[in-house]
């Protein structure tokens, strides 16, 4: 499955500063494994050490945030375009 993946500023440094990258994927889970085998050291950024996501950093699937789909478990099918979207606090 081609995924497009677009990748926030702040891991541009993984993906050689690419803004958007090509994977390919069924899920979210395989999306973080075939990212860090193009890109090593982004899985680390994404996910714990359980491999669990990162509550700080948001996936949504064509614009559906994966919180309200299956998690991590979300299916992807060919063309489908991911956003990786950094918390963002303040006051």
């Amino acid at each position: 499955m081609a995924v497009k993946v677009l990748v926030p500023t702040p891991l541009q440094k993984f993906t050689k500063d690419q803004a958007t990258v090509d994977c390919s994927a069924a899920s979210i889970t395989e999306l973080m494994d075939s990212l860090e085998s193009q890109f090593p050291g982004i899985k680390a950024r994404l996910c714990d050490d359980e491999g669990n996501l990162r509550r700080f950093v948001n996936f949504y699937v064509n614009s559906e945030d994966i919180r309200f789909l299956d998690g991590k478990a979300t299916a992807l099918k060919d063309g489908d375009e991911v956003s990786i979207v950094p918390a963002v606090a303040g006051g």
